[in-house]
């Protein structure tokens, strides 16, 4: 496996308990990291040599702002490309906004806002503008991420407001918003239409040190493992996980283990959360850890 990018969940708290959140960020949630964890993770992911680029989102990574600033400086320093994802929470007024982008001024690439009205009521929120209008002022690129109420229809996976990306049922959404959604038979979700179980070309670091290839799907923990002998290490055919799922989505995996499964989901996301939930006693090291499956963090 060949990583280009590196997400870091810097902390799992927020101060929002947005009902489509993957990784069940709230105010109560717990773990974060240290800022000699981030070094330490910055310079294994250095040494793998082709991981050019660096995230920093959570949860909220601006509630912890010296340890995300600290965290930007060492990437920026060691030469990664630099982004930032936020819900602009701090954002209360255009001079505000300012004064908190201004540090990384320079030292980041692109400053990635939330708004939607899991945030807000509306779309795009008071603080969402102030901060747009603060990005441009300092000369930081800026990128939104807009998702669309389930009964909406959706345009993008990705983009500006205008587009609103669709739920993905996994996480939170799993379980808050189904409801509301148009359900499929659950036959039909033979593939993974979301992530590249090969070679994805990014992951996501959890507080804890967990390396997912997908939300919920560890393949090891950096703080025990080297990052290079983790990725060196992922057979994705021979994967318990995503074995299945590429062999045939997952409706494979729920066949692979004979599990239990109603006749209709939201998404292949809904069927592959409901099955991995199903298959967390069994794989407890890679279905993990609690807090990507509801429970709280450890």
């Amino acid at each position: 496996m060949v990583l280009s990018s590196l997400h870091i969940l810097l902390t799992f708290q927020c101060i929002f308990e947005c009902e489509h959140c993957f990784v069940w960020g709230s105010p109560t949630q717990q773990g974060t990291m240290s800022l000699a964890q981030i070094r330490q993770v910055l310079d294994q992911a250095r040494q793998t040599g082709t991981i050019k680029k660096i995230f920093f989102e959570g949860g909220e990574p601006f509630l912890y702002y010296p340890l995300l600033l600290g965290g930007v400086q060492a990437a920026a320093a060691l030469g990664f490309k630099v982004g930032l994802v936020t819900n602009a929470y701090w954002a209360n007024s255009p001079e505000d906004a300012v004064e908190f982008l201004r540090p990384f001024r320079q030292l980041i690439e692109d400053l990635t806002i939330s708004s939607d009205l899991y945030h807000y009521s509306e779309l795009m929120s008071r603080q969402a503008k102030n901060a747009t209008s603060a990005a441009q002022e300092l000369n930081i690129p800026i990128d939104m991420i807009c998702v669309a109420q389930p009964t909406e229809e959706a345009t993008s996976s990705h983009g500006q407001l205008t587009d609103q990306a669709a739920v993905m049922y996994r996480g939170r959404a799993a379980c808050k918003l189904v409801a509301h959604a148009q359900l499929g038979a659950w036959e039909q979700f033979t593939e993974c239409p979301h992530e590249d179980l090969r070679e994805p070309g990014r992951a996501h670091l959890d507080p804890l040190g967990n390396l997912h290839i997908c939300q919920g799907i560890s393949l090891g923990n950096v703080f025990e493992a080297p990052f290079q002998q983790i990725c060196q290490k992922y057979a994705p055919e021979a994967h318990p996980i995503c074995g299945a799922l590429l062999e045939g989505g997952p409706v494979a995996l729920v066949q692979e283990y004979n599990l239990p499964h109603a006749e209709a989901y939201a998404d292949a996301c809904h069927l592959c959360y409901e099955a991995r939930l199903s298959l967390r006693q069994r794989f407890p090291d890679i279905l993990k850890p609690d807090q990507m499956y509801g429970g709280e963090s450890r």
